[in-house]
């Protein structure tokens, strides 16, 4: 069958080039416009439950919304995880579901399960899910710069009011999360002993407030052959306008305002965030949500373009100052890859003409090394893999393999045009020579295409980290093994032409030969000599293996760092501030900084649960060639932990994507962790202290020696009052 395919692309050549055309112009296309990130998204399927319970304590909050929505989300079908996070006033349910779960799916099935466990909520508690994205998807982060004419209260509102709606509006964002600031509000502060006095009670006074803030409808009057419709206009507007509300009369009947019973001002909302720029102090900031599975470079792209035109429309005086740009990392780690893939190609291509000593002969493997890729592209365009490190890694891979099919059977058709040129009709003596090798060559690159098949049966974070170069290995091998049958004999029919060299008088297979002769020879002579040294090797070989090490991932480079400490829990919000404001004036200090984006407690996001003792700061770094010499990123990070030592602050530097993976596939910081649960507070953290000490001990110094100073670090979580002081191993 295989050799009747042969002939019959050969006999139809045309036909095949007009195809080859058509892929390749379909290749074009789904290449530029294959979605683009640095890694795969290693994110879970996952679904946020956020509900707001105002001013309730974290317990009340537990027990009243949170452990009734983890207990009903249990039941979800290919729920796996339900993770419930409790705060002052919030409530956050995490349901992270089985690998393969369609994400849309996920949420409605969420949804309807809220609907049963509703009524077991308070009253006016309504769980609201969050953005159809994840913690990773924090792509593009800003901060709003007013300079000296603008208070934070004026650029909260220019950030919620004016960017925040415009920008949701850019495809492929899900949520635009506000930090930082002041959210302006009316605030009714109620004497007491006044309402003591009137006899008035506090809930009188909410009902009044609730009831005076809305407008009424009416009906429709007709005057001068004209209809005009009633409505009542009663918005407030000014704090004259809370000042006015009636709440009740006196004996007398003189009415009783809510100016005579209390003070009205406009002051900020309650904050459980804030949000600080290089160390000079607050700022209002916005962080960009990408929607899950959005191609992440076009998004940010297409934010960077909305925000060019939105800042035309922005007070005089008011800047956008980018904070985090992922596009950076995206492209420096795709450039790489390209130049690596462009410089693998020119190699093989190089090689193949100076073994092969005929360049056009070499075109057949060089046209066919770029077709291969490009309907491997076409395969992952409409699977929905998109371009990063590891699919781009398995095409640089497989880059070798592809060619040689061709490289065999240019060779062989070179040893019959040899035996057979002016014997045969040209295209005869490539059908001939094709048929003899085409058959074995397509089920050897056939079997090297099924070699990655046990990566496919990888599971949760593996799975999403390897499949994508598995995959695109698999299929450009494929492709190869498919154009050895039916484009390369017909290009080698078209370039295969001319004198031929033949093999004896390449200088270079002569060469190669004279070596190689000797040492088949006496590799054959001394078969069993040559098993049991292989196998002494292979012997020796397995002491340093076990003794290697290893790890799931190498660590990446993201060009940014990320510097999240933990302070002691109930740290004031003006305590935090003053904290994050220090550790950014030293950390911006460093030569190789370039901007510090610092934020403690949470973002107004569902995928933001950070208690206002966690501080996460993005360090944005200048590029390499403006750093110190011989400067590099563990240096710089050994140095900037020195310099940052504050009591009770436990220092942690990752980088700002690996962070968020973890956080989302642990719910820590880190990959690894150990929870202890129980009733006693005091308990749990002295069992944390000896759980820290036996850690040291069970690892040993022979394990503590990281290749990154923040690769082992043991802290305990805090919850109760007592310092327990961070751990770092030697």
């Amino acid at each position: 069958m295989l050799e009747k395919i042969i002939e019959a692309s050969v006999n139809n050549r045309f036909l095949i080039l007009i195809f080859t055309a058509i892929i390749a112009f379909a290749g074009l296309y789904t290449m530029l416009n294959t979605p683009v990130d640095a890694i795969p998204d290693l994110s879970d399927v996952q679904v946020i439950i956020f509900t707001e319970y105002p001013g309730q304590a974290p317990q009340v909050v537990e027990d009243q919304v949170t452990y009734p929505l983890t207990s009903a989300m249990l039941a979800v079908p290919f729920a796996k995880v339900v993770r419930g996070y409790s705060f002052f006033g919030l409530s956050f349910v995490y349901i992270i579901f089985e690998d393969g779960t369609d994400l849309y799916w996920a949420r409605s099935r969420v949804l309807e399960y809220l609907n049963y466990v509703s009524k077991r909520l308070p009253p006016g508690v309504t769980p609201t899910l969050g953005p159809d994205a994840t913690g990773v998807g924090w792509v593009y982060e800003y901060v709003l710069d007013g300079g000296d004419k603008y208070d934070l209260q004026q650029l909260r509102s220019i950030q919620d009011w004016y960017l925040r709606y415009e920008l949701m509006s850019v495809p492929g964002v899900a949520e635009v999360a506000s930090i930082g600031g002041y959210v302006k509000q009316y605030q009714v502060e109620v004497d007491p002993n006044k309402l003591a006095a009137y006899n008035i009670p506090i809930s009188k006074v909410r009902m009044a407030l609730k009831r005076s803030n809305n407008d009424v409808g009416g009906r429709l009057i007709e005057m001068g052959e004209t209809e005009f419709m009633i409505r009542g206009l009663g918005y407030i507007k000014s704090i004259q306008d809370v000042e006015n509300i009636p709440i009740g009369v006196d004996e007398t009947g003189t009415p009783i305002y809510i100016k005579n019973v209390a003070n009205v001002q406009i002051g900020p909302e309650l904050r459980r965030g804030l949000a600080e720029w290089n160390g000079e102090g607050e700022v209002v900031g916005g962080i960009i949500v990408m929607r899950w599975g959005e191609n992440a470079l076009k998004t940010i792209h297409a934010v960077k373009e909305k925000l060019k035109d939105l800042e035309k429309g922005l007070p005089e005086g008011v800047k956008i100052v980018p904070a985090y740009d992922r596009s950076g990392l995206i492209e420096r780690a795709i450039e790489n890859l390209e130049h690596k893939l462009l410089e693998e190609s020119i190699v093989v291509a190089l090689v193949t003409i100076i073994f092969l000593l005929h360049f056009r002969s070499s075109l057949v493997a060089i046209l066919t090394l770029p077709l291969g890729i490009l309907m491997a592209f076409i395969v992952m365009y409409y699977q929905g893999i998109n371009a990063n490190i590891m699919s781009l890694g398995g095409i640089a891979i497989a880059i070798g393999a592809m060619v040689d099919a061709a490289i065999v059977m240019i060779e062989n058709a070179h040893k019959h045009i040899e035996r057979d040129g002016g014997k045969k009709d040209h295209w005869q003596i490539i059908i001939d020579s094709s048929k003899e090798v085409g058959p074995a060559l397509f089920f050897s690159l056939l079997i090297i295409t099924l070699s990655f098949l046990p990566v496919f049966a990888l599971q949760a974070q593996e799975g999403r980290l390897f499949k994508p170069l598995a995959y695109t290995k698999t299929y450009s091998m494929a492709a190869a093994a498919l154009l050895s049958l039916t484009l390369v004999p017909v290009l080698m029919g078209y370039f295969i032409r001319g004198r031929i060299m033949p093999e004896s008088k390449n200088p270079i297979n002569r060469f190669l030969i004279k070596i190689y002769d000797p040492i088949i020879h006496k590799v054959l002579k001394y078969k069993w000599t040559t098993i049991i040294a292989a196998l002494v090797v292979l012997i020796i070989s397995i002491w340093p293996v076990e003794h290697i090490g290893s790890e799931f991932m190498p660590p990446l480079n993201e060009g940014d760092l990320l510097y999240m400490p933990t302070t002691d829990p109930g740290i004031s919000i003006t305590k935090a501030k003053e904290i994050l404001q220090q550790t950014d004036k030293i950390i911006k200090s460093f030569p190789e900084v370039e901007s510090v984006f610092g934020k403690i407690g949470r973002a107004e996001s569902a995928t933001d649960p950070a208690p206002l003792s966690m501080i996460e700061t993005t360090i944005t770094l200048k590029p390499k060639e403006q750093w110190r010499p011989g400067m590099t990123i563990d240096k710089l990070v050994k140095e900037l932990d020195k310099a940052i030592q504050f009591p009770g602050v436990t220092n942690a530097w990752t980088m700002p994507i690996k962070t968020r993976i973890d956080m989302l596939s642990t719910g820590i910081k880190t990959p690894i962790g150990i929870k202890l649960m129980g009733p006693d507070l005091q308990v749990l953290s002295d069992l944390g202290g000896k759980l820290s000490l036996w850690c040291v001990k069970f690892l040993g110094p022979s394990a503590c020696l990281p290749t990154k100073p923040w690769a082992v670090t043991i802290w305990i979580s805090k919850l109760s009052g007592k310092k327990l002081p961070a751990t770092d191993l030697p």
